[in-house]
């Protein structure tokens, strides 16, 4: 079993690699176990509107290489990982929220029970109000009601169906990365893609018309050309402010 680096090495040791050692063979229980680290992901109300497809079958790999344009972080890699947002599965995720309170929080305290309550009628009557919609036509109603009553008190915004589009990708990503620096810690290399042919990609996989992928990400060890070059950011300063 390879040993973990810890948090801090594992982000610095991360790079996007653009060619892998033709001749590692990385390990699939290890990428397995990166995966369930990545469904550890902070994400939009515990819904996990996401599914990881773990690809190691030459065929599929090489498949969806084509579909990435033959660029050489998919050409080269051993394994790939497609990271899919299905926010149509919302309803059942909620359910299973509600239920998973149900019964793993049973209390004589008021409070408790209260606050148990509220829990499960968020995922039965709130998560539903906002995700419902026929046709976009409920999302804007939402978006309606969230502009006027904004004028007088804070709301949520975000109501429309392409800004909840937006929050199951953003949670999806949250899982990707959970995942990239996992395989860092053990010494594994990534790259993600968003360069690919989407509609193809889906086909080879089967996924249904509702789902979206968020990101493919290759998988192997570096070869002495997998990095391009130095790692290039912006000075802090221009990104933090302190107030």
């Amino acid at each position: 079993m390879k040993s973990e680096k810890i948090v801090s090495k594992a982000i610095e040791f991360r790079r996007s690699i653009r060619h892998y050692d033709p001749n590692f063979e990385i390990d699939e229980e290890i990428v397995k176990k990166s995966l369930k680290q990545a469904a550890l992901a902070p994400n939009s109300s515990n819904l996990q509107l996401w599914q990881f497809y773990h690809i190691i079958d030459k065929n599929i790999i090489g498949k969806l290489s084509r579909s990435c344009f033959n660029q050489p972080a998919a050409r080269t890699c051993k394994q790939l990982v497609v990271f899919v947002v299905r926010k149509d599965l919302w309803k059942k995720r909620a359910n299973a929220n509600a239920d998973f309170i149900k019964k793993t929080f049973h209390s004589n305290n008021d409070n408790s029970n209260r606050r148990n309550k509220m829990a499960i009628n968020y995922y039965k009557k709130l998560i539903p109000a906002i995700y419902s919609d026929f046709i976009g036509i409920l999302g804007f109603v939402r978006y309606v009601f969230a502009f006027f009553t904004g004028i007088f008190r804070p709301i949520y915004r975000q109501v429309l169906t392409s800004d909840l589009r937006v929050v199951a990708h953003k949670s999806c990503a949250l899982a990707a990365e959970n995942f990239m620096i996992s395989m860092a810690a053990y010494g594994y290399d990534t790259c993600p893609m968003e360069g690919f042919d989407s509609l193809r990609a889906k086909r080879i996989l089967g996924l249904p018309n509702s789902s979206e992928i968020n990101m493919i990400i290759s998988c192997g060890k570096r070869s002495e050309k997998g990095i391009y070059g130095p790692r290039f950011r912006v000075p802090f300063d221009q990104i933090y402010f302190r107030k």
